[in-house]
């Protein structure tokens, strides 16, 4: 159910849950369906961020701060006011992590407890108050930048384009020699005759040339080699053909494109790689994973042994190695067990924290010898859906009625009135520091406040307002950093 283009999502499976349990307690899931559930999230998440993760860690260390002071301030806050308005231990840490919409934190704070019912009354107020508050932060930070944009919103990335140019000068050199780190060279005609051209091909006067490159760069190419032409050499498909691929071998997950060696062997070459929504363009360091498809120019006759090379399975890539996803699942659930003493207290990952360490770890690998831990981008994606749907589902279905308890009592309005405060100040607090003291733009901003709630639907409103994929980048680089941290506090939230 869409409400002005946002819906809940498998969160919605919480409220489901709550609503049947309120009407009999018996219809209560079994705890260890919500458990596996969670595990499934979490180390999907793990996996599916790990190659962002640790290559953007040293860049963004300034806003992986700015994230774990806001959420070092966000439980301060909520401690304080558990303490004014006199709520349990249970229920802060539940307050905590609804109001920053965080399963597996609602998860840490449980088994902490004991599995007690308080901090999912805690959670099941503030959450959607979480939920709108961000998505009011969202909008609110893409229309500040619309109006007073900074620099980071000047530097707006561009999508790929193709151009044919025709060569005019007299010595333009060998492709290789002109440098082209931004650019793919896919074609060359001379004389009427096509074809893909390596690095040591020498340009002439008077050939056309075919070039890929992100469309800001594209006359500057042009002004290198000569002047653009209305001529579309893929339009001549006798020789050379263009096709795009499924990387569905296992293989090559890992593998960097230029490790195919695709001139080399078929005289192809790569100019984009599409992975999820995202048109890359190629080049050798590109690290390839399941489910890219990879766009080859080549002579028509070797595209069969290209899609062979590259596997070009569609039923392949709804697959996933069993063995390498259960194994670093169940490596995942027992580092969760391992217990830190902390004090007077023990502290433990869990089943939210340690498969997502796991994760992040083995999606960085990405592969182990003949182990693939990566699974296929729409596999993982409808694994990590179907987790969480099946941990919010066992958590509602086993606490509606003390949810009901909490809202027909004075409890309720204090924990909605808490959830505003916690919300507001959070959200003001990270929206003024990523303005004024990191230059963050609109839309590196709003992807940054939606890991920072780790929240889908408001990445989904942010997404849907701009086209910019600096929002999912900086999601994807939040997302699990905030998630531990979340983790971690609202443990430490049930026993201040």
């Amino acid at each position: 159910i869409r409400v002005r283009g946002v819906s809940l999502g498998p969160a919605g499976a919480l409220f489901a849950g709550l609503a049947l349990s309120a009407i009999d307690e018996r219809l209560a899931i079994p705890e260890v369906v919500g458990s596996v559930g969670l595990a499934l999230f979490t180390y999907g998440i793990g996996l599916s961020s790990g190659p962002q993760f640790f290559t953007s860690l040293r860049s963004q260390a300034r806003s992986l701060g700015m994230v774990a002071g806001c959420l070092v301030l966000a439980a301060a806050l909520v401690h304080l006011l558990g303490q004014l308005l006199s709520l349990g231990q249970g229920t802060v840490a539940g307050l905590f992590a609804g109001a920053l919409t965080n399963t597996p934190a609602l998860a840490a704070a449980r088994d902490a407890l004991d599995g007690a019912t308080e901090p999912v009354v805690g959670y099941s107020v503030a959450y959607p108050i979480g939920v709108v508050g961000m998505i009011l932060a969202v909008a609110l930070s893409l229309r500040s930048s619309t109006r007073r944009p900074n620099a980071d919103d000047r530097d707006v990335p561009v999508a790929l384009g193709s151009r044919t140019i025709r060569v005019r000068h007299g010595h333009v050199g060998t492709v290789g020699e002109l440098g082209l780190t931004a650019a793919v060279v896919a074609r060359v005609e001379r004389d009427g005759v096509q074809v893909v051209p390596g690095a040591d091909f020498e340009l002439r006067s008077g050939d056309l040339v075919s070039v890929t490159a992100p469309v800001g760069a594209l006359d500057e190419v042009t002004a290198r080699l000569g002047t653009a032409t209305d001529e579309q050499l893929s339009h001549d498909r006798s020789r050379l053909d263009m096709r795009r691929i499924v990387v569905s071998a296992r293989r090559l997950t890992g593998q960097r494109l230029g490790d195919l060696q695709l001139h080399q062997h078929f005289g192809a070459v790569a100019t984009r790689v599409r992975r999820g929504d995202v048109d890359l363009l190629a080049h050798d360091d590109l690290v390839l994973q399941p489910g890219d498809r990879v766009r080859v120019v080549g002579p028509r006759e070797r595209m069969g042994e290209i899609s062979a090379l590259l596997g070009d399975s569609e039923r392949r890539i709804g697959e996933l190695d069993a063995l390498g996803y259960t194994l670093g699942l169940a490596l995942g659930a027992l580092l969760g067990l391992v217990e830190i003493p902390l004090g007077g207290a023990t502290f433990a990952l869990g089943t939210a924290g340690g498969p997502l360490v796991v994760g992040l770890l083995l999606g960085r690998l990405e592969r182990s010898g003949p182990i693939t831990w990566q699974p296929p981008y729409g596999a993982g994606l409808s694994i990590r859906q179907l987790g969480t749907i099946l941990f919010l589902g066992t958590v509602g279905s086993r606490s509606g009625s003390a949810l009901v308890d909490a809202l027909s009592s004075a409890e309720g309005a204090k924990l909605a009135l808490a959830a505003v405060v916690v919300v507001t100040v959070t959200a003001a607090v990270f929206v003024w520091v990523a303005r004024r003291r990191l230059g963050l733009g609109g839309a590196r901003l709003s992807g940054t406040l939606a890991g920072l709630e780790t929240q889908p639907a408001v990445l989904a409103f942010a997404t849907e307002q701009t086209t910019d994929d600096r929002v999912s980048t900086a999601y994807a680089l939040v997302f699990p950093v905030a998630m531990l941290i979340k983790i971690v506090l609202a443990q430490v939230l049930t026993f201040l």
